[in-house]
């Protein structure tokens, strides 16, 4: 039957949530609203006194109220009527499922909590055993998913500061977005937040566009270009330091002597540090291009190899490359051996800013 037919055949089997938020936003329709005005002027009503009185038919303005539980179905013998209902009376009909929903799930609830926090003092006990004996001090946390469990645990714990050295360049996004929840969190408490990456995360809009996003609610960037251990210090008390040839892998340190040494070290590199600027300006640019070229300098004067410059600068090794060939181009090297060779003999020899260098092309991540 075509849904606005006089009668109410399409009342049957329709759930009264679903009536109340059907297809006007939540919303009754201005037929229904009609409707429900002609209906509570009156003891009860036929479908078609309705069509006639208000010049539309009534059946689906009939079938939508009935569905929100506003219409229901007047006793007698006679030919079907309708009489409205008060609209307290309908919410409570409406809604005496949802709050059964919602008891059962408080009930649900303080079920699993009790269960969990029956367990407290075993792990107080046991943790307190692991201070005494120092066992706790250092562990070795091998599998990434516990990694990330574990910093979401101890960043729900954190009251007073949280300091984080991200070495590498600008960040994955998909990093980016499983921190920016949990960071936000955490600035919103009060709880403060330094955190400094490499000269190359400026060139990461990702990367960029997360640092606005924090640094908005009171985070502070700052970045260097060489020297950073990754690392993350919940309130000077706990430390995770990432395991070297260990992917995912990370070191938790307890050991008060030894997240003190990390911290200092995380201080150090802050004072060295440059602010993160949301946009980086043509000067700020070059600035940063000419300091990552004199480490570059420095480095391969050291006798690392491109792919382990580029590691430690946070760049790709084909930019890490870019950036050594033109080196060579200004001290006249042939070779990286004679490069590095030069470059190792003194100032003198060193690389001297060409016409170009002043327009550096920026890193590439």
């Amino acid at each position: 039957m075509p849904a606005d037919a006089d009668g109410a055949d399409g009342v049957h089997g329709v759930d009264g949530a679903e009536g109340l938020h059907g297809g006007h936003g939540g919303e009754l329709s201005p037929a229904a609203r009609r409707l429900y005005a002609y209906a509570v002027e009156r003891h009860a009503f036929a479908a078609a006194e309705a069509t006639a009185a208000l010049g539309a038919r009534a059946g689906a303005a009939i079938t939508e109220l009935a569905a929100a539980h506003l219409l229901q179905r007047a006793p007698g013998d006679g030919p079907e009527r309708w009489s409205a209902v008060a609209p307290r009376a309908a919410a409570a009909r409406v809604l005496a499922p949802l709050a059964l929903l919602v008891r059962e799930t408080h009930d649900e609830m303080d079920r699993l909590r009790g269960r969990l926090e029956a367990l407290v003092p075993a792990y107080e006990a046991g943790a307190a055993h692991r201070e005494l004996s120092g066992s706790g001090h250092l562990e070795l946390v091998t599998d990434l998913g516990a990694v990330r469990g574990l910093i979401t645990e101890l960043a729900a714990g954190c009251e007073r500061e949280l300091l984080t050295s991200q070495p590498g360049g600008g960040r994955p996004l998909e990093t980016l977005e499983d921190a920016v929840g949990r960071d936000e969190s955490l600035l919103a408490r009060g709880v403060r937040m330094r955190t400094i990456y490499q000269h190359t995360a400026r060139y990461s809009r990702p990367t960029a566009a997360y640092v606005e996003r924090v640094t908005a609610l009171g985070a502070q960037v700052r970045t260097l270009g060489d020297g950073l251990m990754r690392m993350l210090i919940f309130d000077q008390h706990t430390g995770l330091m990432a395991v070297p040839d260990r992917n995912g892998a990370a070191l938790v340190v307890r050991e008060p002597n030894v997240v003190h040494f990390m911290t200092a070290a995380f201080e150090r590199s802050w004072l060295g540090a440059e602010p993160f600027p949301v946009t980086v300006s043509p000067d700020a640019a070059r600035s940063i291009s000419e300091e990552l070229r004199q480490t570059i300098v420095r480095l391969l004067s050291e006798g690392l190899e491109d792919k382990v410059i580029a590691r430690r600068l946070g760049m790709s090794e084909r930019t890490c490359q870019r950036h050594i060939a033109e080196i060579m181009r200004a001290v006249g090297a042939k070779s990286r051996f004679q490069a590095g060779y030069l470059l190792s003999a003194g100032p003198a020899s060193g690389p001297q800013p060409g016409p170009g260098a002043a327009g550096a092309p920026a890193p590439g991540a």
